[in-house]
């Protein structure tokens, strides 16, 4: 067994097809002056025939799984249109008299180890995509074959040293049972599109491998985990077809809650929305039966560009997703970038705290024209649908009041242009910082409604980055001390009488049903993924009893002892209510 990074959940079993490197058969001579300029047409052609491929991949991902996954290739494109990049080849050639190809290899070197040395594992991960689009220059350069996937219907496990977003587009999601790779991250665009196409990935295993893993050696992917299994024996091969087959029939029976209204057993009502990380898995929701979107991150517009979106392009998105929630709720919350969200033609600055610095409502602060340009488009969006405002990474008053103003310029430009829209659209903050929760009677007084993002809290909190390897182990949801900030804000929201919902990942943690029983939160919005899982789990608890539960556990000194508590509460309920009236298991 070797444990990696589960970077999209699933099994997979099934034999191995590794993917062949190709070896780079590269000049190490000089040329003459006078090639100079048949070395630069080389590599103009290649450029253009690069450009020309990854326009066809885009389109042809596009039709596979959306638009928004497939603005990955944008990013492409522009690597090919980046002046610093082309210039570092242009003047290798130029000034060394070196060949196109070596001149691109060793640019790509050059800005994948510069990336590489940052403490940033967004733009370690960026310099594969450098890697992609510089192969692909290469080998037209070179002339080298494509590596062909297998052409028969035998499923098969990917396994690859890396695999890039060019490669992967090509994969037909009915063959590859799943993909191992030895580098790559979540966060990777590798690992975006395999979770994309619905294939378990673990990646993460270079250098725990005794020997390579070899073209027709059975395999055991499990990305739930990040465990990898090489010709296992056969009493575990047979236990995971038995996790798998329970995975699949436990899908099925949820899937039949997706109608069902989530209600305990003695009668509380939750409402369960969504968070949206793109308009596809729009449709992932409303097929569970989420009612609404509870959270729509916008940076998702904004990311794998060459600029910033333009107001009609951020309405058409905006209007889509009100349009077909139907009446429903849908909160979009205004750019969220900084911190691990950056964007490659957006210059933020380099800061030793980037989740202390210059992020979220700051910049939109600061960047006012952005800001109105996207309130404006929300505002478009306001007239189809159930629509509502949310300033994210809120600390004070005055930045609620600054973004109101800006708000407020955004409805006169709206009047002036004759635009419908809802001019008493509830606008929201996200309690997100220990600040916001101090003050969050004040915030109350300025707000329509309060989203508490447990993700930031509990690290802000707890002043753990649960990204850092070595500390990620601090990162307690369940600490006293978070458990504490929840109540201090609810009630604070309560006694304003205005909503509080729950955004982050404890709203979708089937554990935590009871704290929100107790303190009286009935609104939580998760991934489109984990609705029925907690649906299921609120049709089976009893809030009489959970509230019992979760008022102990306020009473707690550890984390550990409170996660005791809820977990061993949660394991007490484990069944679903058939529609016949019978009891069917389903986990």
């Amino acid at each position: 067994m070797i444990q990696g990074i589960g970077a999209a959940i699933g099994i997979a079993i099934g034999k191995a097809f590794v993917l062949p490197h190709w070896e780079l058969d590269l000049p190490d001579s000089q040329m003459d002056a006078v090639d100079l300029a048949r070395e630069f047409e080389r590599l103009y052609e290649g450029i253009r025939t690069s450009k020309n491929e990854i326009e066809f991949i885009k389109n042809e991902f596009k039709e596979m799984v959306g638009p928004e996954e497939s603005q990955i290739f944008d990013a492409h494109l522009a690597i090919l249109e980046d002046p610093v990049f082309m210039n570092e080849i242009q003047g290798i050639i130029e000034r060394q008299y070196k060949a196109a190809e070596v001149a691109v290899k060793e640019a790509i070197d050059h800005f994948v180890s510069m990336f590489d040395l940052l403490d940033d594992e967004y733009m370690k991960e960026r310099a594969l995509d450098i890697k992609d689009v510089g192969n692909r220059l290469l080998k037209h350069l070179l002339g080298a074959p494509e590596v062909k996937l297998p052409a028969d219907t035998q499923p098969y496990i990917l396994v690859a040293k890396e695999l890039s977003p060019s490669q992967l587009v090509h994969l037909n999601p009915s063959h590859v049972l799943g993909i191992l790779t030895m580098t790559g991250g979540k966060t990777s665009h590798s690992a975006i599109m395999a979770r994309a196409l619905g294939i378990p990935l673990v990646t993460g295993i270079e250098n725990k491998l005794d020997k390579p893993i070899q073209t027709g050696e059975l395999l055991i992917v499990d990305g739930d985990e990040g465990l990898v299994y090489l010709e296992p024996e056969a009493l575990i091969v047979e236990r995971y077809e038995g996790i798998r087959d329970q995975q699949r029939k436990k899908k099925e029976q949820l899937q039949l809650l997706a109608a069902v209204e989530a209600v305990t057993k003695d009668g509380t009502y939750f409402n369960l929305a969504a968070n949206l990380n793109s308009v596809k898995e729009l449709d992932i929701a409303l097929r569970n039966g989420a009612q609404g979107v509870g959270l729509f991150r916008t940076e998702f517009l904004y990311m794998d560009r060459h600029d910033f979106p333009t107001e009609d392009e951020q309405y058409e998105v905006y209007r889509y997703v009100a349009e077909n929630a139907d009446q429903a709720p849908v909160v979009i919350r205004t750019l969220d970038i900084g911190g691990d969200k950056q964007l490659d033609y957006f210059s933020l600055p380099e800061e030793e705290n980037p989740f202390l610095g210059y992020r979220a409502i700051r910049i939109s602060l600061d960047r006012t024209e952005l800001f109105q340009t996207q309130l404006t488009a929300i505002l478009r969006a306001s007239a189809y649908g159930n629509v509502k405002i949310m300033y994210p990474m809120i600390s004070s008053v005055e930045e609620v009041k600054q973004a109101n103003v800006i708000l407020r310029r955004a409805m006169a430009d709206m009047e002036q242009r004759g635009l419908p829209y809802d001019a008493h659209i509830q606008v929201g903050i996200m309690i997100e910082v220990p600040a916001a929760v101090t003050i969050a009677d004040l915030l109350a007084e300025e707000s329509d409604f309060f989203s508490i993002g447990t993700n930031d809290l509990v690290q802000y909190v707890l002043a753990v980055d649960r990204m850092n390897e070595q500390i990620a182990h601090m990162y307690h949801p369940f600490h006293p001390a978070v458990l504490r900030m929840l109540r201090s804000t609810v009630e604070a929201a309560h006694a304003a009488g205005i909503p509080v919902s729950v955004c982050g990942e404890m709203a979708g943690d089937e554990r935590a049903i009871p704290l929100w029983l107790q303190l009286g939160v009935h609104d939580l919005s998760m991934s489109p993924q984990s609705v029925l899982r907690v649906k299921h789990r609120i049709l089976n608890t009893n809030a009489v009893e959970a509230k019992e539960e979760a008022a102990a556990c306020f009473t707690l000194r550890t984390s550990s002892a409170v996660e005791e508590r809820l977990s061993a509460f949660a394991e007490r309920s484990s069944y679903i209510k058939g529609n016949n009236g019978t009891d069917s298991t389903a986990s």
